[in-house]
Order: C-alpha cells, then structure tokens, then sequence
C-alpha cells in the first residue's frame, strides 16, 4: 500500500508540475490541460495536484512499511 501511495503522490506531482510549467512557458505537456472543463484553471490545478501529491508522499510515510 505505501508504494501504491508513493506512486500515486508522483503522479500526482509530476502532472502539477507539467500543469504549471505548460501555464507559464506553453510548452505542450502534461494531462491538466487536456481536460476541457479545466480550461482557464490550470494554475489552481496544478497547485491542487501539487498538495495532493504531498499528501499522498505524507500519508505513504505514516503507513507501515510491513
């Protein structure tokens, strides 16, 4: 379950980091801006994705690893 978690929360931050540099320098990557009712909301998503990221590397580091 904590590598699922630790997979997760990478995901997450990659797509928030790709969300925020595609917002900021245009370059054509990442999944956030596909999604069409996130248009003109990238930023706030890519922050969001970015917490949620930490979350899930924070709640993957409380678990167990056994």
């Amino acid at each position: 379950m904590k590598e699922l978690l630790e997979f997760l929360g990478l995901i997450a931050v990659i797509q928030g980091v790709a969300a925020l540099v595609h917002e900021f320098t245009d370059w054509k990557w990442g999944l956030v801006q596909r999604i069409g009712f996130l248009d003109g909301y990238e930023v706030y998503a890519g922050v969001v994705l970015l917490a949620l990221g930490g979350a899930l590397f924070a709640a993957a580091e409380s678990r167990k690893s056994g």
